[in-house]
């Protein structure tokens, strides 16, 4: 992935919230995986898996993490995704990134049913036709977990290229225990997070939101450059 067609993936990768029913073929979803695989790994460990699920047994899935939402359960999370707790520059970005999305579907800001409703629709992979868990050994080091984020980017960026779209589900590690019963998984093996894929539907108010990133001067620093 070089030039133009490379910068292209990269800038033009959004978190799709609203797809077509149509299925990925095994063979594109086994593609993607593989793809994956590539990314780089410390010592070449290759932390992580990633378990991928459609029709029924992600129906099954999907069933059994909505009625744990509902059920008004604590999150039974094994690792923290946000620091706790979140700093006020940090809460400030979360919020706006919230309102864009409700405001996109046009919930109100007071109206919590609504927005309730629309945070479950992670538990649903969003409808997407594929959603993927994302696992990993819990007694990897920290280092490990950013391999593992440079693979599920390496799997955004294959999926990209295949013209699929996806978005990454920090939510379901919420109800982790769920997931890991529901696929049966042992114990070397922790859920991170999820992620749906399969085609963006053009015509989902949700997939015309549109975060805003830091400008270069915010997050970097060039030093001896002339």
């Amino acid at each position: 992935m070089t030039g133009a067609g490379g910068q292209h993936l990269l800038s033009g990768r959004r978190s799709v919230r609203g797809f077509l029913p149509d299925p990925v073929p095994r063979q594109d979803v086994e593609r993607i995986l593989t793809v994956a695989r590539t990314a780089p790994s410390g010592a070449n460990l290759q932390p992580g898996r990633f378990h991928a699920l459609t029709g029924g047994p992600l129906a099954d899935l999907s069933q059994a993490l909505v009625a744990a939402a509902e059920s008004g359960r604590p999150p039974v999370a094994e690792y923290s995704y946000f620091p706790q707790p979140m700093p006020p520059d940090l809460k400030a970005k979360q919020r706006a990134a919230g309102y864009a999305l409700y405001s996109a579907l046009g919930i109100g800001r007071r109206d919590i049913a609504a927005r309730k409703a629309q945070f479950n629709e992670n538990y649903r992979f969003f409808s997407a036709p594929v959603g993927i868990v994302v696992t990993i050994r819990p007694d990897m080091g920290k280092g490990c977990f950013m391999d593992l984020g440079m693979s599920m980017m390496a799997l955004m960026i294959a999926a990209s290229d295949l013209g699929y779209a996806t978005c990454g589900i920090g939510a379901l590690a919420n109800h982790a225990d769920i997931a890991h019963a529901q696929l049966g998984l042992g114990e070397d093996e922790m859920v991170v997070c999820g992620m749906a894929l399969g085609r963006a539907d053009p015509e989902a108010p949700v997939n015309g939101v549109r975060t805003e990133r830091d400008a270069l001067s915010v997050f970097a620093t060039l030093r001896g450059f002339s």
